[in-house]
């Protein structure tokens, strides 16, 4: 889940001591690598494979409830009206009727959708960009990318507001029907997952695979699927859900001006500082191609509805609040100068670390011997040839950069005031993500270094802050 991803955070702060390209001349290690993909996985993450089905049938429920929260009562959490069996069969029952009602899936939201979904494919695929190698495979192989994103993301914030401008559509255009192309994206994840299942079925490139059906349809099957050298894990990743969020705030902006006379500038903010961290991403596109969605999870379920439903729909969530979220009189309510200034400091100390930090990281990759803070970096050299950096803010702690994304995350959620929780779920959500990410981080690195991350854990003991954690 891009989630779910979805941030440039790497599972390790390791640099590979040579790029291998593929070939028929494998070393022995590089064979078994390949032979151990083909072995049974265990279905022990997410819950197995019990946890497994309730995530994939139970995200859906949630976000449609915290979309029923916003839209119908005023952004405070909808509750059953008593505890009891009936209580709760009645709240569900409200909560289906809600969304066949205001939710069902209409030609209109199909269209508005799949247009922006092969607009964003179009772009990544024709837009010129940064010819790379990503990082190497199980059997040494590194798949070629073109780095486009940044292009894309200006043709795309040029394009989109003119469309609007020139009478294409309403600037309200998303937010006009995102119940309907909610459901239009909880159907078409589905579909474009079980297409992932006959694609690796197919090419013969499922890894891993346990023989659970859902425990496999939400872990996936093959790392990296392409149709020729489109690949369709990078793409959802990076594309077609990061850019709808912001632009979601955009359109919901612009319901605010066409509601209000104006807009807040607690929306000001949010929409701001989630353009600014968009930016950044593909400013730094290549960092990408280091973190862990893209190295070692396969591309199942988690990622495509973490890609394209998770992360558009809920993370404007801070935006949609402060538009249904009114006073007596009907107006938005509004932050002191002071208070939003706060809210900047705090947001600019989380960005700060979180882009010092990875910015570390990635300089070392690149060149191991450039000087961290006017040193020579320290590392530990793994028996797998790579490098364990523990200078800079790496010999502190071992994810200072999660540390800044959770400020940032809470920050995020500061303009909205206190009345309900319902807009800092993001910030709950995402610590929450980050605590596990790390935990998993942590295991596949004991498994991958066996001593050598033994060693740098005891070199650098801390995990999000210094002394404490």
């Amino acid at each position: 889940m891009s989630t779910v991803s979805k941030r440039q955070n790497a599972n390790t702060n390791s640099v590979s001591n040579s790029d291998v390209d593929f070939s028929s001349n494998l070393t022995d290690k590089q064979r078994k690598e390949l032979e151990d993909l083909k072995k049974p996985a265990k279905a022990n993450e997410f819950g197995g494979a019990i946890g497994t089905p309730l995530l994939t049938f139970g995200l859906p429920i949630l976000v449609y409830w915290l979309w029923a929260s916003l839209e119908f009562n005023q952004g405070y959490p909808l509750r059953p009206e008593e505890l009891s069996v009936a209580g709760f069969q009645k709240f569900f029952v409200d909560l289906y009727y809600l969304v066949i009602s205001y939710a069902y899936p209409t030609k209109e939201a199909a269209v508005i959708y799949f247009a922006w979904f092969f607009f964003q494919a179009f772009l990544q695929h024709f837009v010129p960009g940064k010819a790379t190698l990503g990082s190497p495979l199980p059997g040494g192989k590194r798949l070629p990318y073109v780095l486009n994103g940044w292009a894309s993301w200006w043709i795309t914030m040029i394009a989109v507001p003119a469309g609007a401008y020139f009478g294409l559509y309403k600037a309200t255009i998303l937010y006009d029907h995102y119940a309907p192309m909610l459901t239009v994206v909880n159907i078409w994840s589905f579909v474009f997952t079980i297409l992932l299942k006959i694609h690796a079925k197919i090419k013969d490139e499922e890894e891993r695979m346990s023989g659970y059906f859902f425990y496999d349809f939400w872990m996936g099957f093959a790392r990296n699927p392409r149709i020729g050298s489109f690949d369709l894990k990078l793409f959802c990743e990076a594309r077609p859900g990061l850019i709808l969020w912001v632009l979601f705030n955009f359109s919901i902006a612009a319901k605010q001006y066409e509601q209000f006379g104006f807009i807040p500038i607690s929306t000001i903010m949010v929409s701001a500082f989630h353009a600014w961290y968009i930016a950044d991403y593909y400013y730094h596109e290549e960092a990408i191609l280091t973190t862990m969605d893209i190295i070692t999870e396969k591309f199942g379920y988690m990622l495509v509805y973490g890609d394209l439903a998770w992360v558009p729909f809920t993370y404007c969530f801070q935006t949609y609040y402060i538009l249904k979220h009114t006073d007596a009189a009907g107006k938005p309510i509004q932050i002191t100068n002071e208070y939003a200034l706060l809210v900047l400091a705090i947001f600019s100390v989380g960005f700060y670390l979180f882009r010092w930090v990875n910015s570390q990281k990635h300089a070392f990759r690149r060149n191991p011997e450039n000087p961290i803070w006017g040193k020579r970096p320290e590392f530990i050299a793994t028996k797998r040839g790579t490098k364990l950096l523990v200078s800079g803010f790496w010999g502190i702690c071992r994810h200072l950069n999660y540390t800044g994304d959770i400020i940032i995350s809470w920050a995020w959620c500061l303009p909205c005031g206190f009345d309900s929780i319902v807009p800092y779920f993001y910030g709950i959500y995402f610590t929450t993500l980050d605590f596990h990410r790390c935990h998993r981080d942590h295991r596949a690195c004991l498994e991958k270094y066996g001593d050598d991350w033994k060693e740098y854990c005891r070199r650098v003991p801390y995990v999000f802050i210094p002394y404490i954690f």
